[in-house]
């Protein structure tokens, strides 16, 4: 036994279980008595109640919703309506941060300027300010009856109405999986390395794939339009109110808006930095070969800036995405607010929690190994340091 303990590896291997062991105990220590305290107070542990209805609805929903669909469902509901505003946000943020990041970066000193003054004031107000300055203006917009209107939308202080498609929820899904693929398609097209046309000869295809999307979705929209209706159904005023179109909320704007603004000026700074990352020599090389500026920004400079922004900005889309649990201060039905009004109205706590943290893991994870595959997807190969 002796000689057994002055064995490295198996005072490791003994470590390692007396570490896991005194983990799991802690765990199993925790179980029980947290079991104990919710039996002697009257509450019953389990995941029963996902099967009950909750007798409460909810005032923004991507899928039917009524107070007697259980639990279960309306976890669906936050969940997508989560999936949905963080989607929103990312573009936004996105567009925000690459158009302000390209000014930090250009020689026009006005440019930098605005892009300076920019990420200095929104990067330093907290977001859940910026979330209640939003909200704010929003809700202090003209009524439905003093509306502005411009090419059939309606900006209210109710929200924003806009024309919507008199489809099937079946056809518009899958509409919007074709108008998704006429903007991925010409990206492989363009960057796949199993066709045999030359790199820079195939805008015919790219363009031609964008196209035979777009028709798709236009043919899919067609064929899904709703019996006796308009294939558009644009808003109207009726009373003291709108009627028909599509109502985007004035919690989903506000969230939406304070999220791009916020996010928009880290993303800035992480396309700054990856655009200072290229060296002025490669730059150099491409235009004494006789490139274009376009072309050595698109052929050279750009590829290499994002194969150095990747990582940090799939840091920064993970953190945004948690971020849109601040949809709870302004009455946002997101994943957070669900499983906070099945705490109040159901008692299970734990297990609320529990499926809380289990779907932002689910989704955070989902996001991070997206960003690893295209990351090592776009690797150049052979570069890499070697331990």
């Amino acid at each position: 036994m002796v000689s057994l303990l002055r064995n490295q590896k198996v005072r490791n291997a003994l470590l390692q279980v007396l570490y896991v062991g005194s983990l799991a105990a802690l765990v199993l220590a925790g179980i029980v008595i947290a079991r104990r305290n919710l039996a002697e107070q009257g509450i019953t542990s389990g995941f029963d109640f996902l099967y009950k209805s909750t007798g409460w609805d909810v005032n923004f929903s991507l899928l039917p919703a009524t107070a007697n669909d259980p639990y279960w469902w309306f976890f669906l509901i936050g969940i997508i309506n989560t999936l949905f505003l963080g989607s929103v946000g990312l573009v936004l943020a996105t567009l925000v941060g690459t158009i302000v990041g390209l000014a930090r970066t250009s020689s026009n000193e006005l440019a930098q300027l605005l892009g300076r003054t920019y990420v200095d004031i929104f990067r330093n107000i907290p977001l859940i300010l910026q979330v209640f300055f939003w909200y704010a203006i929003i809700t202090h917009l003209p009524t439905p009856r003093a509306a502005h209107e411009a090419l059939g939308m309606f900006l209210t202080s109710r929200g924003l109405y806009v024309p919507f498609p008199n489809v099937g929820g079946i056809a518009f899904a899958a509409a919007i999986l074709a108008v998704i693929a006429a903007i991925a398609l010409p990206i492989w097209i363009g960057r796949t390395s199993r066709l045999s046309q030359p790199f820079g000869e195939r805008l015919g295809i790219q363009l031609a794939a964008a196209a035979t999307a777009l028709t798709t979705a236009a043919v899919i929209l067609a064929l899904g339009r709703l019996p006796d209706l308009p294939l558009l159904d644009f808003p109207a005023l009726q009373g003291l109110n709108l009627k028909g179109g599509l109502r985007i909320p004035p919690e989903f704007s506000a969230l939406a808006i304070a999220i791009a603004i916020y996010g928009g000026s880290y993303i800035a700074e992480i396309v700054r930095g990856g655009f200072k990352a290229v060296g002025k020599g490669q730059m150099e090389a491409a235009l004494s070969l006789g490139l274009s500026p376009w072309r050595v920004f698109t052929l050279v400079r750009l590829p290499l800036a994002l194969r150095a922004m990747l990582p940090i900005l799939a840091n920064q889309y993970v953190w945004l995405m948690k971020a849109t649990t601040m949809g709870i201060a302004v009455g946002f039905t997101d994943f957070f607010m669900i499983v906070a009004l099945t705490i109040n109205h159901s008692g299970q706590t734990l297990e609320a929690i529990g499926i809380l943290m289990a779907g932002f893991l689910a989704i955070n994870l989902s996001l991070a190994a997206v960003f690893n595959r295209i990351n090592k997807a776009i690797a150049l190969k052979g570069n890499q340091l070697r331990g």
